[in-house]
Parts: C-alpha cells; sequence; structure tokens
C-alpha cells in the first residue's frame, strides 16, 4: 500500500521517534529531525498568514540548500502544489514557466543574472517573490519568514489526488512540459528504494542531485518517509564528494552516468576510504557497465545498481537486484509496477524484440499541466509509451536500448547510440562519449562519435576503429571520430545530445 501523505504529520511522528538524529547535513552544519519539523512548521504557518492556501502554486528557484528542503516541505504542509526550477535557468525561461504554471509565489535565491525586478513585472499574478539570503526592498525576506512564523502544525489536510509537484522537464524533446506528480505518489519513489535497496533509517545518503528534479527529489522524501540522514551538496564537486563519503562514513548514494565519469577521472580517486558503503546506483542516462565496473573495483564491498524510471513514472521504476552482474540491465520493474514492450502499433513483443517500453501504474503521471495534446499522445489504452526503446531477456530483466531518437539506420541496417557508446568506453583511455547519427548521401544516416580522452592519454582513430572491430558489427562503427576536451552537459549533468546533433 502506498503511504499515508499527511507531510505534516509525518514529519511529528519523525521528531518524535528520531528527535536528536541527523536529517539533514550541510556544509558541516547538522539538522535534527526535531529541527527540521519546527524549521519547515515555521515556514507553513508564514505562508499562510501571506494568504497561501490549498493548491496554489509556489515556484521554488534556489540551489541546493536548507532552504530548498524547508520550501518543499513547509507547501506540502499546506496542501500547496511545488514548483521546482532549476537554478540554471534563464531569466526568460524563469518567466515562462512562472507564468505556464500560474504560481502565485516565487522563492528565490539572488542571481546577478536574473533580475528579479522584471520577473515581477512580467508575472501580473506573482503575489510575492520572497528572496533567500539577501534584503532587497519590495520583496520579502526568507529568514525573517522563518524567524516569525509558529512552529505549530499548520493542521492542513491533504487529498490524496491534489497535487504536489509540477516538475517542468525538457527531457530530449527540447519542448518544456509540466509533468504532474499528485500526493499520493509523492510516497512511491521512496517505497521502490525500500522494496530495491532496503534503504532505511540507518542508512547515510549523500545527495548532489539538485533538489529541482526527481533525481534529488528521492533524497528529501527518503528523510521524510524513511528517516534516513542526508548529507546535501549545494552542488556536485567530485572532489568533495569523496571526501564526504569517508568523513561521514555515507552508506549510499545514486548519480547519472557522468558524475560517475568525472569521479573515475580524478588522480586521487583510489586514496579515499570508500569502505562505508554499501551500494550505488547509476540512473538517468545509458550507463557504461564498463565504468561502473571500473569504479566497483575500488570499492568491492558494495552493490552497484544500475535502474531506470522517468519523472513521469515516479523513478525508480526498475531496478536490478543487489549482487547481480548483469550492469548492462536495468533489472526487474517493481510488483506494483507494470512494464511491457510495445511495437509501433501498440502490440506487446516477445522476449528479446526491441520495441518501446510502456508502464501502468498509480505511480504514473496524469499528465502534463495545461497540455491535453502531450498527454494524449503519451498515455493510451491505459498506458504510460515512455519513448524508451528496450528488450526484456528470458530471465525477465530489461534492458535500455536507447530513445527513439536514438536509432540510427545505415543502410536499412538498425544501429543504437547507447550499444555503439558501450562498445568504445570498453576502451581503458575512455573518458566519455556521446555518439549521434547524422546525415549521409549514400546511407541516408551514418554513426558519429565525439570523445573525451582521460587525462594524459593518447588515442588515434585507426587505432580506436581497429578496437571497436573485435565489438562491433562493421556498420555499427562510426563513420567519424572527433576527439574532444569536454561534452556539452544539459541541466541534469546528463550529455547534451541535441547540441551534438546540431553541431553535426
Amino acid at each position: 500500500m502506498p503511504y499515508d501523505m499527511q507531510i505534516a504529520t509525518i514529519l511529528d511522528n519523525n521528531a518524535k521517534t528520531y528527535p536528536a538524529k541527523p536529517a539533514l547535513i550541510f556544509k558541516g552544519k547538522i539538522l535534527t529531525f526535531s529541527q527540521l519539523r519546527d524549521h519547515v512548521f515555521k515556514l507553513a504557518n508564514s505562508l499562510i498568514n501571506l494568504g497561501i492556501r490549498k493548491n496554489d502554486r509556489i515556484v521554488i528557484y534556489l540551489a541546493n540548500s536548507l532552504e530548498y528542503i524547508y520550501t518543499y516541505l513547509a507547501i506540502w504542509s499546506i496542501g500547496g502544489t511545488a514548483v521546482p526550477l532549476d537554478f540554471m535557468l534563464t531569466e526568460d525561461e524563469l518567466v515562462s514557466c512562472i507564468l505556464h504554471s500560474e504560481a502565485v509565489v516565487v522563492i528565490a535565491g539572488g542571481k546577478s543574472s536574473v533580475r528579479l525586478e522584471k520577473i515581477k513585472q512580467r508575472c501580473h499574478d506573482l503575489k510575492h517573490i520572497i528572496i533567500s539570503r539577501e534584503e532587497k526592498s519590495g520583496f520579502l525576506n526568507f529568514e525573517e519568514l522563518l524567524e516569525k512564523g509558529q512552529s505549530s502544525n499548520p493542521q492542513v489536510k491533504t487529498e490524496d489526488k491534489n497535487y504536489a509537484i509540477i516538475f517542468y522537464t525538457s527531457g530530449t524533446t527540447g519542448k518544456p512540459k509540466g509533468v504532474l506528480v499528485n500526493y499520493l505518489q509523492l510516497g512511491a519513489p521512496p517505497k521502490a528504494m525500500s522494496y530495491f535497496v532496503d534503504l532505511n533509517s540507518r542508512d547515510i545518503a549523500l545527495c548532489a542531485v539538485p533538489l529541482s528534479h526527481l533525481g534529488g527529489l528521492v533524497f528529501l522524501q527518503s528523510i521524510v518517509f524513511l528517516g534516513t540522514t542526508v548529507v546535501l551538496m549545494e552542488r556536485f564537486v567530485p572532489l568533495e564528494f569523496l571526501r564526504l563519503i569517508q568523513d561521514y562514513k555515507v552508506t549510499c548514494f545514486w548519480l547519472v552516468p557522468s558524475m560517475y565519469y568525472a569521479i573515475l577521472q580524478l588522480k586521487e580517486f583510489e586514496s579515499f576510504d570508500l569502505s562505508s558503503l554499501n551500494w550505488l546506483v547509476s540512473f538517468g542516462a545509458p550507463s557504461s557497465a564498463e565504468a561502473l565496473r571500473r569504479f566497483h573495483r575500488h570499492c568491492p564491498q558494495a552493490n552497484f545498481i544500475n535502474g531506470w524510471g522517468l519523472t513521469e513514472t515516479n523513478a525508480p521504476t526498475v531496478v536490478i537486484p543487489k549482487g547481480s552482474t548483469k550492469l548492462e540491465s536495468v533489472g526487474f520493474p517493481a510488483p506494483w509496477i507494470k512494464v511491457k514492450i510495445f511495437d509501433e502499433h501498440d502490440q506487446e513483443l516477445a522476449i528479446e524484440q526491441i520495441g518501446e517500453i510502456v508502464v501502468r501504474s498509480w505511480v504514473v503521471t496524469e499528465g502534463y499541466y495545461k497540455d491535453p495534446q502531450a498527454t494524449a499522445l503519451a498515455m493510451r489504452n491505459g498506458w504510460f509509451h515512455t519513448g524508451d526503446l528496450g528488450r526484456f531477456d528470458a530471465e525477465g530483466y530489461l534492458y535500455i536500448v536507447g530513445r527513439k531518437k536514438e536509432m540510427i539506420k545505415v543502410a536499412g541496417e538498425i544501429v543504437f547510440e547507447p550499444e555503439v557508446e558501450a562498445a568504445i568506453h570498453k576502451h581503458p583511455f575512455v573518458a566519455e562519449v556521446a555518439v549521434v547519427g547524422i546525415p549521409d548521401s549514400l546511407r541516408g544516416e551514418v554513426p558519429k562519435a565525439y570523445i573525451v580522452l582521460k587525462q594524459g592519454s593518447l588515442l588515434s582513430e585507426e587505432d580506436l576503429r581497429f578496437f571497436l572491430r573485435q565489438h562491433l558489427a562493421h556498420f555499427k562503427i562510426p563513420h567519424y571520430f572527433e576527439f574532444t576536451a569536454a561534452l556539452p552537459k544539459n541541466k541534469t549533468s546528463k550529455i547534451d545530445k541535441e547540441s551534438l546533433r546540431s553541431r553535426a
């Protein structure tokens, strides 16, 4: 069964169960479960005093911080809808999301490139802009609201089907969409984490993922629903990440693949004590099994786990079992989630056949905010169509082949970009790689590889081609190679393939 969704009640209970236990550690500051409840309730009551009511939408535009945590939980304690926006968004992108979400309040951090006065002028329906860590005439101050509010339970009852979050995500389509998450679904990620990896109150998790994205939010949900202690980073810094694991005896974390690759490139990597780690998860993009195994060699006691899911499915949705060596796979779905492979006519495919991954469960979004066309396109016959291509093996393990647009047709032969990337990753000199399809007058399309080499490594195109002949059919080997110092990344630290396709 899903969890009870009365967030204020849960915070009260946690404060009684773990009064002095650290809930959060941020920049050396420890916040107990009791202190967390008090801060959240103070902010919640201040928001009520400002006239904020159930179902009002509140934009959060902050870097990872304690203020971010307080804001999420305060909004949910009064039955509001959080609209978390990436702190890297530009002023125009911010205005677009505020207007589309019909937000009445923005809680923001100071940022020189974003003029909050202009935001106020352009977004006429905004009642308040609250600024954190800065005094500014004409704007409310976050710390003052936190100080003045009462630390009592606001006593607002939330309904399961009301919206707790609108996640604005561009995914790989380039067009932002507001993914709806209701209050019942707030409990989906921690329920899955408890089932898949036994995440619990004894764990110390390290969060370096933005709280504006589902991958970061799962850490907060783990604090609330599972009593987990979380060490929070303002942003991902590889060397600092390793130091925090060592200093706080971190037991678990989850990162996107590019973050693993960044850590592996550190010459200091092997000098840190990672013996406290129990398990680690790769999520959010196809990962190199070879790179994960390389990481595993330096902390063999930990379980390395691959997982898959989308914001729309309140990930994690599918995860490999602890101890599995099938790192090329993402594993099995949770028992309350149905996953199938469909062809282009929405007919189920047999084992080993590649098609679109579809999902059905109470965890799946009801759709996209004010976008019935996108909702109808994604949700057909009760199944959410993910846009990801995959296959099941005979044991029921799911394998992600790539996005639909990551399929290249080379003279009629199908090539999947992630498969080529995985083969290139096997070369010991390769740090990062991205493969995209580019137009070709003879073959229609051909693969092109953008490659970042490990520091101090030299590798010729000829040597790499020879290496790949041992791992790929000839038509899958890239026709073009470009060695580069870095790959472009999007706001979630994933490789920005749209940028590479435009460049190509």
